[in-house]
């Protein structure tokens, strides 16, 4: 099949979408497909069999001058206006632009795919290809509703208001979502929430779980580092629940020797840097950001316990990266989480979202106990072999795209509703 795979940021070492691009076409590459990915800034990291076709645009929110005002001549067209005059009016354009873009490119190169699969932009460009009869898939991670629930109850005075401005994309996304045939997302529990929240019929969401790469993440060769704690946070917001692992780690050290690595890239000045600086245990936080597979996986593996404190998570990739890793786990009990590692404490011990107190209990337990963190840590191992592939990912979403070009060739292409 000639496929082209759309994502409006590809962020290649934090954040799930660039990896499942990178991943996701590597494999459809290695089961003979032709993939072309769409892409961006920041743009992905890409098997040398996959061609990648930059769809550029104002990038107002790169690193590091974020919010930035651009020259005049950058502006070339009514999309960059509109991308800008959005974000000057504190709303997020990036979904809707990059939809337009890439709909005016696939329009211009009409019969060279067989499949569009967009990952998580949801514009109303896609709509242009529907109704053009354009064989179409998309994925939702998970609804970003739920992002939008957690940060306004973290949120007081102005900033509550112009936080419903910056989600003001997600009712495009539930519209989009409602007139495509058939979704993708990660989970049951994504797609649950999705049918949920985006009032789609729970039948026309397809589950095909994340992979990970077993030969990169993998068991350690040398003794993991005694008393250390590792995390991934994807970005700097609430539904992390970055904050409840810090109070827990402050509140550790006053019992024993820990430190934390938290991979992640923090807002300069931002909260969680704040909050390290007010618990004083900058001594013993480190940050990491913009780091490899390779040297995610070391760190991964260099850890007695992995920690996943969220508040809620479509899937969460690190988790799995780190039961590869064999490392045990103490997760929040929200959203898949439980899913993804199973709710019978074989490979992580679940604590309530939010729960500061229960967190710190379920390290220490795990940070007392070499022989349980070995016992989970192996069967952390196995259930991954067992579930989660890059190869059957592909394979299934393979399966995906033949049913929706049946679907596009034995009817008429519908009208928008």
């Amino acid at each position: 099949m000639r496929i082209a795979l759309l994502s409006y940021r590809s962020e290649p070492h934090c954040g799930g979408q660039g990896v499942y691009v990178r991943h996701l076409s590597r494999r459809l590459a290695e089961l003979g497909h032709e993939v072309e990915v769409f892409s961006g800034q920041p743009y992905p990291v890409l098997d040398s069999r996959v061609r990648l076709t930059p769809v550029p645009s104002l990038d107002l929110y790169r690193q590091p001058d974020p919010f930035r005002t651009p020259r005049l001549s950058e502006l070339r067209d009514a999309t960059d206006l509109l991308e800008l005059a959005t974000m000057w009016t504190a709303g997020f354009p990036e979904p809707l632009t990059f939809s337009l873009r890439v709909a005016k490119l696939l329009r211009a190169r009409a019969g060279e795919f067989d499949v569009v699969h967009d990952n998580q932009s949801l514009g109303y460009g896609l709509l242009s290809l529907r109704r053009a009869g354009v064989p179409l898939v998309a994925t939702v991670h998970h609804p970003i509703t739920r992002d939008r629930v957690t940060d306004l109850a973290a949120a007081t005075g102005w900033r509550r208001l112009t936080l419903r401005r910056w989600y003001g994309f997600v009712r495009m996304q539930a519209r989009v979502a409602r007139r495509l045939p058939e979704l993708l997302t990660v989970s049951g529990c994504s797609a649950d929430d999705i049918a949920d929240d985006f009032a789609v019929p729970r039948e026309g969401i397809r589950v095909v779980p994340l992979g990970v790469d077993t030969a990169v993440f993998r068991p350690p060769e040398e003794p993991r580092v005694p008393g250390r704690i590792v995390a991934v946070a994807s970005a700097d917001v609430p539904l992390k629940g970055v904050r409840h692992l810090l109070e827990a780690v402050a509140k550790l050290r006053t019992e024993r020797d820990v430190e934390l690595t938290l991979v992640a890239r923090l807002t300069p000045g931002g909260p969680t840097e704040r909050l390290i600086s007010e618990l004083a245990i900058g001594d013993i936080v480190r940050t990491v950001s913009g780091v490899s597979d390779a040297e995610l996986a070391g760190l991964l593996a260099s850890a007695e316990v992995a920690c996943v404190p969220s508040l809620y998570e479509g899937f969460s990739l690190p988790t799995v990266e780190a039961m590869a890793c064999g490392t045990p786990l103490v997760v929040s009990r929200a959203g898949a989480l439980p899913e993804v590692v199973g709710d019978d404490g074989d490979c992580a011990d679940l604590v309530s979202a939010g729960d500061t107190e229960a967190l710190a209990r379920g390290l220490a337990a795990q940070l007392d106990d070499p022989r349980r963190r070995a016992r989970m840590g192996a069967a952390g191992r196995r259930r991954v072999l067992c579930r989660y592939s890059w190869t059957s990912v592909a394979a299934a979403t393979a399966d995906c795209y033949a049913e929706a070009i049946e679907r596009a060739t034995a009817r008429p292409a519908p009208g928008s509703r």
